[in-house]
């Protein structure tokens, strides 16, 4: 594709990492709220903006804040994961376990991540506790696959069985605990089997949300796309099957025609609220599938071309985000925009030095 409607400037691998250690600073700048120990969630700060927590967005700061501590080895990083860990715990009812297990299913993989770079028991240990409660979500209603909360057993759906089977496939990496690849197997084929399009790769979001069987073919969302394209990676990873390989990269280029607006090679602004966090899950997937396909020079020019086209026109001068990474910044601006965007920065930081390109400089 030849995008000519949004020029921006080459980049070098050390400017995009100043770009994403600015971002984790106005992360703090603008949300992190001393008090709580979390998040505000919403910019600016209005004081009833946290009565309703979120829980699983927590789950993705400190995911963020993992992609800053892997990019500089900084410890104030853990200091402020361990923060927020006991603040969510906090207003979580003194407990992570929750009533979503798709949220139990973002917080086990941020921890391990942080269990990953730290080997600090304490963070493997609370990531067992969710694991053990996510297998709950198994049943029979609709032919087996993982539930989307405790109170809907028979609502199925893609965002609780492929972070899931992510989740189970890492485990099995670590430990080597023969169940842990066993559901790994068991759910995403199910995922597969029931929630993705065996045309074209096109992972769809759920089935029985209104209990009455149908799949929601018109739920469009980028995240589904992505946590499906990070649980074959991990398979794969495991198997070397490379028929999990090339489902990953069947549904990634399935989700970037869907997606990326044809003039431009952006992605779309997908809405408030929980929305406004999927563009990042998206990219930190794509991300890990560049890692085993390097020559994939499509998925490096879209997270170059998102990311620079954010820093030139998507952020205030206070370094707030928007939804769509272009537009003006909103009046309000909620966390999980706000970690959208900061999850494409530092994906575009991590990014090697590579063939120059529209987006890319080697120095």
């Amino acid at each position: 594709m030849n995008f000519t409607k949004l020029p921006v400037r080459p980049t070098t691998v050390g400017q995009r990492q100043v770009r994403a250690e600015t971002a984790q600073e106005e992360l703090i700048y603008s949300f992190w709220n001393e008090r709580l120990g979390i998040m505000n969630q919403l910019a600016p700060y209005e004081p009833t903006c946290n009565d309703h927590f979120v829980y699983w967005w927590h789950a993705h700061v400190i995911d963020a804040l993992a992609d800053g501590y892997e990019r500089t080895r900084n410890a104030a990083y853990l200091d402020r994961v361990d923060r927020v860990i006991e603040g969510v715990r906090r207003l979580n009812g003194g407990t992570l376990l929750h009533n979503y297990y798709d949220d139990m299913e973002w917080m086990a993989l941020a921890l391990l991540r942080v269990y990953d770079a730290t080997k600090r028991e304490r963070y493997r240990t609370e990531a067992d506790i969710l694991w053990a409660s996510i297998q709950t979500a198994w049943n029979d209603h609709m032919g087996g696959g993982m539930a989307w909360k405790k109170d809907q057993l028979d609502y199925k759906n893609t965002p609780a069985n492929a972070p899931a089977a992510i989740l189970a496939a890492r485990l099995y990496q670590r430990f080597e605990r023969p169940e842990d690849l066993q559901w790994a197997l068991r759910i995403y084929e199910w995922n597969r089997a029931n929630l993705v399009d065996p045309e074209t790769g096109f992972v769809w979001d759920g089935m029985n949300r209104q209990g009455d069987g149908k799949i929601d073919y018109d739920w469009h969302y980028t995240y589904c796309q992505g946590v499906y394209i990070g649980a074959g990676l991990e398979l794969y990873r495991i198997i070397g099957d490379s028929g999990y390989l090339e489902d990953a990269v069947r549904t990634a280029d399935a989700a970037i025609a869907r997606f990326t607006l044809p003039d431009t090679g952006l992605l779309p602004d997908e809405g408030k609220d929980d929305c406004g966090l999927f563009k990042g899950i998206f990219v930190r997937y794509l991300h890990e599938l560049l890692k085993l396909r390097p020559e994939r020079s499509n998925i490096r020019e879209l997270l170059l071309r998102n990311a620079d086209a954010l820093w030139e026109t998507g952020r205030s001068e206070q370094g707030l985000i928007s939804r769509s990474w272009t537009a003006p910044v909103e009046t309000e601006v909620q966390l999980c925009a706000q970690l959208s965007g900061l999850m494409l920065l530092e994906m575009a930081a991590a990014l090697p030095a590579g063939e120059p390109g529209p987006n890319d400089k080697t120095a």
